[in-house]
């Protein structure tokens, strides 16, 4: 059996470290979509807080992975603000227990529990179907949730890699099935979260489901690099459509989250290396601020990709993000859509 194929070792701590690493070959990309200048160096954002979020009674918002850490704090702040918050997740317990903690903090929160398998398609129609029936609009969809850099290749419940699974087609298949809900808002947005690791990433479509070779850090950059170009392709569509959705990427640089110890897991040398550095890290509630500011600041635009622009953006105040020359690519990121849509059976419009 070939080890490489089926368990992943071999990769290096390069690879690990690589990870969150240099930012070298990435473009300031102002805009990626026709009409939009595409190379400029000025900021937006910078100085944004949660406390600049304007009201949102009468918004209805779904938060994947809102049972924990920077999901979690976006359901809390967007609770605080009015809005009628979803939480999806996998995990019912945990689901409950994150209620019980927002309504702690927000008595009158309007929040509630949905059951979400993103590595499984039928969970992911189940939801929406669900949200569909309900007849209700839905003002944002806040693509959260994630798994990073599991050791050992997963196939999820469709015969996906778990974290192409999990990380975009789940995401993308949701997304699709929800737009008549989301275009029956008056300002309906998606807002798809990346990773810096996308400076690393690439999509390698002849392998595409790393059966060949496994490398965790290099599948879970691949799929955050889909992520973005699914959110820049799905505002190019949205234009060309007219479906008037408002499609906003964003990054948390480097925040402390679970996503290390559930992943690579902290006795792993990208574990040890990132404990070392967690002091200067984000919190989680400063990870959950620029996909904050793209749910819910008028300033927020589409086609656009924001984070922290300190050093190296692992931290920061919030602006625009670079984005890599991989994923302004609009070819490959139309090719990538047909994938996807093929895969996942789900074709939006």
């Amino acid at each position: 059996m070939d080890k490489k194929k089926h368990t992943g070792r071999g990769h290096t701590r390069r690879d690990a470290l690589k990870l969150f690493g240099m930012l070298g070959g990435s473009l300031a990309l102002h805009g990626v979509l026709g009409g939009v200048p595409a190379f400029a160096w000025a900021n937006t954002a910078t100085g944004w807080q949660v406390t600049d979020m304007p009201s949102l009674i009468g918004k209805r918002m779904l938060v994947t992975g809102g049972s924990s850490g920077m999901g979690f704090e976006d359901a809390l702040a967007l609770s605080r603000a009015g809005a009628q918050v979803i939480i999806a997740a996998r995990n019912a317990q945990r689901g409950a227990e994150s209620i019980e903690r927002i309504r702690a903090q927000v008595p009158d929160a309007r929040v509630r529990f949905e059951q979400l398998d993103l590595a499984d398609l039928a969970s992911v129609r189940s939801l929406a179907q669900r949200l569909n029936a309900e007849g209700e609009v839905l003002d944002v969809l806040i693509n959260n949730a994630a798994i990073m850099a599991p050791p050992q290749r997963g196939v999820s419940r469709d015969g996906f890699e778990m974290q192409l699974a999990t990380n975009f087609f789940g995401h993308f298949a949701l997304t699709g099935l929800l737009l008549p809900s989301l275009r029956e808002s008056s300002d309906p947005r998606v807002v798809t979260l990346a990773s810096i690791a996308v400076n690393r990433g690439r999509i390698n479509f002849d392998d595409l489901q790393s059966e060949n070779n496994y490398n965790p850090y290099a599948a879970y950059a691949q799929s955050k690099l889909a992520c973005l170009m699914m959110a820049f392709e799905l505002q190019r569509r949205s234009l060309a459509n007219n479906w008037g959705i408002r499609s906003v990427a964003a990054h948390p640089g480097v925040a402390v989250t679970e996503l290390v110890e559930r992943g690579p897991g902290l006795q792993s040398e990208f574990g040890r290396q990132w404990a070392q550095d967690r002091e200067v890290y984000h919190s989680a509630a400063q990870g959950a601020l620029s996909s904050l500011f793209a749910a819910t600041a008028a300033e927020a635009e589409g086609g656009r990709y924001y984070g922290p622009t300190g050093e190296e953006e692992k931290r920061g105040p919030l602006g625009l993000a670079r984005v890599p020359e991989a994923a302004a690519d609009a070819d490959d990121a139309a090719r990538l859509w047909s994938v996807a849509e093929r895969l996942t059976g789900v074709r939006y419009g």
